[in-house]
């Protein structure tokens, strides 16, 4: 006679203190929690405790929230993870914050007006233009440059140790652009004596097949912005100095137009990480 499969139960749980309860859900993560809470009555009421969530914060919270444009309000250390899931200007608009929501990994985007790119206070080169949905208050618009060189840094310190992370160029382009499908364009990211180079392109690819989408190099947003893959970095201990980003066109010396400009984004890298950078 087959046996009646019986579904986990979770009832056992109720009879545990609830500092207990809370103590081992602080091992799972905030997907994790938000998942259990509706299953069990005593998963849910762990949830609601601030020592909890608390855990899932950055060590330095106080300090980004010092740093803020403009005062976070919250009630819980709950309400301010989720406020802070939700991007957060700091460092007077230059910089942008806030936590990926399923594991509180730190995402930063930096704001063109504090990179090096040559010929940007020439307006016959480069113009700043405001666009809706924009992170930023300021977009650099490519007027005409033949040299295409973007540099940005961040400090290692600022994000989330032992994670692996993705830097993205977040961009878009005029219909009248050109001269930006060349396919010597390079992207590179650099901490400590640890770096990668890549071959990218400005131009998406229409003919790549729907299948490969999540292995595309370029990807479009929900805000209506291109993302551009650029390089992965390992951040170990966060005390290797300053990540250097870098976007070059500077081999096909022909004239460019038409880029679009909204920043650097550098998040925790979600998919099978390669071994081989993992020091």
């Amino acid at each position: 006679m087959a046996t009646e499969k019986r579904e986990p139960s979770t009832r056992g749980f109720s009879k545990l203190p609830e500092e207990c309860v809370t103590y081992m859900l602080s091992f799972t993560s905030p997907r994790d929690i938000c998942r259990l809470s509706l299953v069990s009555k005593s998963f849910l009421a762990a949830a609601q405790i601030d020592l909890l969530w608390e855990s899932f914060l950055p060590p330095d919270v106080a300090e980004i929230l010092s740093r803020a444009t403009h005062p976070v309000d919250y009630s819980s250390r709950k309400e301010l993870y989720f406020r802070l899931c939700q991007p957060l200007l700091v460092d007077e608009g230059k910089l942008s914050f806030h936590l990926e929501k399923s594991t509180g990994k730190k995402t930063y985007m930096i704001s063109p007006e504090t990179m090096y790119i040559p010929w940007i206070p020439h307006p016959q080169h480069w113009t700043w233009i405001s666009l809706p949905h924009s992170r930023f208050s300021k977009q650099a618009e490519l007027v005409s440059v033949c040299w295409l060189e973007i540099v940005s840094s961040i400090d290692s310190r600022l994000l989330s140790q032992k994670t692996m992370y993705t830097a993205y160029m977040i961009y878009k382009l005029n219909p009248d652009s050109y001269g930006l499908d060349s396919n010597s364009q390079k992207a590179s990211i650099k901490l400590g004596a640890h770096s990668q180079e890549n071959r990218v392109s400005l131009e998406p690819d229409d003919e790549e097949d729907e299948e490969e989408e999540e292995e595309k190099q370029i990807q479009l947003r929900e805000d209506g912005w291109l993302e551009m893959v650029l390089g992965e970095i390992y951040n170990d201990q966060g005390d290797e100095g300053d990540i250097e980003i870098k976007f070059l066109d500077t081999e096909e010396l022909h004239w460019k137009k038409g880029l679009v400009f909204a920043g650097f984004e550098i998040r925790p890298t979600k998919k099978k990480v390669d071994a081989k950078l993992l020091r």
